[in-house]
Formats: C-alpha cells, structure tokens, sequence
C-alpha cells in the first residue's frame, strides 16, 4: 500500500512543481546578478551619446538602478511573479512587447526544427538499432556525430550557397515584405495569420523561408535522437519479453515494431525539455544566420546594445518556460511510463 501510495501520479506531478520552483529561484537569482557584475553603466551604454547627462541620470533613477541591489533585485523578483519581465533601456519598451512581437518567429522556427529532427532522427535510429554493426548503422551513426559537432552557423552558411538557388528558396527573413504587409497581425505567428487569412500564396511564401532555418537547427538535435533511439533499441531487443515474443513464433518485423519500437521510444520522451533548452540556444545563431526576425535575433541585437534590461528580461523568458517544458516532459512521462514515480 505504501508503495502504491509513494508512486501515485498527484504525489508525483506535486512534488516535481514544488522542485520547480527553487529551480527557477536559482535561474533568476543567477541572470539578475552575473548581469550586474559586468562592467560599465548600461543606460549610458545604451543611450549615451543620445542623452545629456542629466537625461541619463533621470534615465537611471526612472528604472530604479540608483537604488541599493538588494531592492532591485526584491523588485525583479516580485516583477516576474506578476509576469512582468521589465522594460529595455534602448528603446524604452515593455520586454512582454518584445517578447510578443517576436516570439511568433522563434516559435515557428522551433517547433518546425523539432519535428524535422523527430521526423528523421527517430526513423533512422530505429533503423541503425535494428542492424546493428552494419554499413548503414555506421553511415547513420557517423551522420549523427557530424550534425550533432558541427556549428549550426556554419551549416546554414552551407545551405544557403549549396541549397538555396538550387532550390529556389529564401536565404533571409520569415517571409517577403510584401507577406508581411499583406498578412493582418492576429496571434503573432505569421504562419498562423497567413492560415487564418486564407492567403494561399502567403502560406507558400511563409514555409519556402522556414525550410533552410529549420533544416539548419533540425540538423542540430538531430543526431541526439539517433544515438539515443539506437541504443535504446539495441537494449530493448535484448529483453525478455522480447526473447520470449520471438520464442512463441512471432514474426521478426511484428517484434521489432509492436514490442521494440514502442519501448525504445520512452526515453525519447525524457529528453525532450533538455532538447528543447538546446533548440533555443541554437535558435539565436540561427536566427542571426538567416535574418531571422526572433527573439534570438533580438537578444543579440539587446546584448550588442549592452541594454541588459531587455536582456535580462528574454533570458529569464527563456529560462522559465524551458523549466516550465521539462514539467510537462515529466509529467507526460509518468503517465507514459509509471515507473517514473517510485
């Protein structure tokens, strides 16, 4: 009874939201004061030159940086428990307004790098485990090593000069200008919008620039899907139930399909939030690679600027929804796999 009681999915779901919230405590703690310690004024970083001295001084008494550390940080904290991510120094804007302004892009690219590298890396890890030792297990073994090594820039510089007028596709942007004019603003997703619009030739216009960024930092987690899917594989075909599904006469493809594949798949599933942190990061090079208009691309834009407002406020975005995705990831994973809760 006690054991059914420890491992039951409410106990369970309770106690990884009670972990999250020290966790992201610690994020926030640490964006707050590693931007503080560098150096320089970041209000005359960011407007100096712009501003007389006066201004500025104003400036950094209107965004309460005269106040002790202690108070700012109280401050910041109570802003992100109201969902308040602060204000940029540069262009003196709510960071929520850049966030949904932006994030549109980055979800986009995201979501569809993601289910590239699904697509691809979980078929071809299935297939290196099935046959094992043999010439494509090791072409699809070494594929996974060079995408996984290699820098997402420098694959996406590759593809826009080998792919790109080949192809016909786009090498900057998330759409034409004349989409973007044509497209009425709704969610923010410009996919999304150009569906709701009914704009056949908008939609078009919309995929043909997410192929090559996508592809690019697809290709990134790709590789992590592969080795993982394949060893999972090569460990689920040595268990008994499948020995024992084989004994009684069942076809090599029906195993392989109906016993192996499903179990190999649940680790998948764990590593999904860790995967995604990745895509993130990755999605700022991408971003910078292709033009593309995100949150990644704002973020170096805030960082060049030394606008760490507008910085601290995207990085603490980041942070929090990517533990706010590994909650789910675990959650799905109980309700997949219910040794997760012992």
């Amino acid at each position: 009874m006690s054991r059914g009681g420890s491992g039951s999915l409410p106990r369970y779901i309770v106690q990884r939201i009670l972990l999250v919230i020290p966790m992201i405590w610690i994020i926030l703690t640490l964006v707050f004061f590693i931007l503080r310690v560098a150096p320089g004024d970041p209000v005359s970083a960011a407007l100096g030159g712009k501003l007389d001295q006066q201004a500025l001084d104003q400036r950094r008494e209107a965004l309460g940086l005269n106040r002790p550390l202690i108070v700012q940080y109280w401050d910041y904290l109570s802003s992100v428990m109201h969902l308040d991510f602060g204000t940029t120094f540069s262009d003196n804007q709510p960071v929520l307004h850049v966030i949904r302004d932006n994030g549109g892009a980055t979800l986009t690219l995201t979501m569809a790098a993601f289910v590239f590298a699904l697509a691809v890396g979980i078929p071809l890890g299935l297939l290196a485990g099935r046959y094992r030792d043999s010439l494509s297990d090791v072409g699809i073994r070494l594929f996974g090593i060079l995408t996984y090594a290699a820098p997402v820039f420098f694959l996406g510089f590759l593809f826009q000069y080998y792919l790109a007028r080949p192809l016909g596709l786009p090498t900057s942007g998330n759409a034409s200008p004349i989409t973007v004019f044509e497209v009425p603003t709704k969610t923010h997703i410009l996919l999304v919008d150009a569906f709701l619009s009914g704009n056949g030739e908008a939609i078009q216009d919309v995929l043909k620039h997410l192929v090559l960024p996508a592809l690019t930092l697809g290709l990134l987690i790709c590789g992590v899907f592969i080795r993982l899917v394949r060893v999972n594989m090569l460990q689920t075909m040595q268990a008994d139930y499948v020995e024992a599904a084989e004994a009684r006469g069942l076809k090599k493809r029906h195993v392989t399909w109906r016993h192996a594949f499903r179990n190999a798949l649940v680790p998948v599933i764990t590593v999904i939030g860790l995967q995604f942190a990745l895509l993130l990061g990755g999605a700022v090079l991408t971003e910078e690679t292709f033009n593309w208009p995100g949150l990644g691309q704002k973020l170096v834009f805030y960082i060049n600027s030394r606008d760490y407002g507008a910085v601290q406020g995207i990085v603490t975005f980041f942070a929090i929804a990517v533990v706010l995705i590994s909650l789910l990831v675990d959650i799905v994973n109980a309700l997949i796999d219910p040794r997760v809760r012992y």
